[in-house]
């Protein structure tokens, strides 16, 4: 691969970066088209019923697609759906090279996309910017490989650990720069889950604030009072193993789990979060009477602690924003 395509692929992720959580349950995906004189097109996935990157970027192309480079972040389509395969447009344009960052592992494409191309006497390069992708895509991927939703726990704490009083009140924790962020993980998500004890303790809304976005599907473990904010949810009970898979099978690709303790806990143990987000606050409650991040039976040795890997960590105003992945993902 090229520098110029390594740059034309930089935009095209950036295009389904700008459509991330408006495309569910289909892929946040851009592409961009490429002219042999330099011109350039770009498309992102509309919402679901709409067209795909790619058709959206040869109609804004038109003529010039002929002859042209097309990269896009997913392999093109190549079944009738709601929208016609992205595969026979491009050849219909005459686009004369495909660059694919990753194959779509759903079932229904899995590669004849990318042979359908080659069949019709495209060229076809695949893996350009392949671990972005792969990142930008994963609980797209999570779902279609697994039929399960990519799991994001999200916790705010002081730092030594603690999320709220002996009391239980802890508004405000974090400031409002990590709040916001918080929101955001919201508007990205599919669904937010919660246990019925945080209802019934915070009665909270769980919907999208302080930044722009529709409100995801709220999900309660248990019974939500008659009355509380949180209606109209989903109320499910049993393993969570289950959960997920009934939430993956409603077309959820992230769900954010944001507790209270003991769900936080469970998921924990259970092994089932893909992403761990943690907003630490410059607060010490300074004693073991506070309420911590997880309740429940947790490792008897230090042999047994959770090891995970950061992924990143910023400045949110006075607070810290940590991603972790889960040990799994550890090289």
């Amino acid at each position: 691969m090229t520098s110029s395509d390594h740059a034309a692929m930089d935009r095209a992720l950036a295009l389904g970066a700008s459509v991330r959580g408006a495309t569910a349950p289909n892929p946040w995906v851009g592409c961009v088209v490429v002219t042999a004189g330099g011109r350039t097109f770009e498309g992102a996935t509309r919402p679901p019923g709409g067209p795909h990157a790619e058709a959206v970027a040869l109609e804004a192309a038109g003529a010039a697609a002929r002859g042209a480079t097309l990269y896009c972040t997913l392999e093109p389509c190549s079944h009738h759906g709601r929208t016609p395969p992205c595969a026979d447009a491009i050849v219909g344009a005459g686009v004369r090279r495909v660059v694919v960052a990753l194959e779509d592992p759903d079932p229904r494409v899995a590669g004849r996309g990318i042979e359908r191309l080659r069949a019709a006497g495209v060229t076809v390069d695949v893996g350009c910017a392949a671990s972005q992708a792969a990142e930008q895509l994963a609980p797209y991927l999570k779902h279609r490989r697994t039929g399960r939703p990519w799991v994001v726990l999200k916790l705010a704490a002081s730092l030594d650990g603690r999320t709220a009083a002996p009391d239980g009140t802890s508004r405000w924790i974090t400031g409002e720069a990590a709040r916001r962020d918080a929101h955001r993980l919201r508007a990205e998500s599919d669904a937010v889950l919660v246990g019925a004890g945080t209802v019934r303790a915070d009665d909270p809304e769980l919907t999208v604030r302080h930044v722009p976005g529709s409100d995801p599907l709220r999900v309660v473990l248990g019974r939500a009072p008659e009355g509380a904010r949180v209606h109209p949810c989903l109320e499910l009970d049993g393993d969570l193993g289950h959960v997920l898979d009934v939430l993956g099978g409603k077309g959820v690709l992230q769900v954010l789990v944001e507790g209270g303790a003991t769900v936080a806990g469970a998921f924990h143990r259970a092994g089932l979060v893909d992403r761990y987000v943690l907003y630490l606050a410059p607060v010490l409650f300074g004693g073991g009477d506070a309420r911590p991040l997880l309740t429940g039976p947790g490792a008897a040795t230090i042999d047994d602690v959770w090891r995970g890997r950061i992924v990143s960590a910023e400045r949110l105003g006075d607070d810290l924003r940590v991603e972790l992945a889960p040990p799994a993902e550890v090289a």
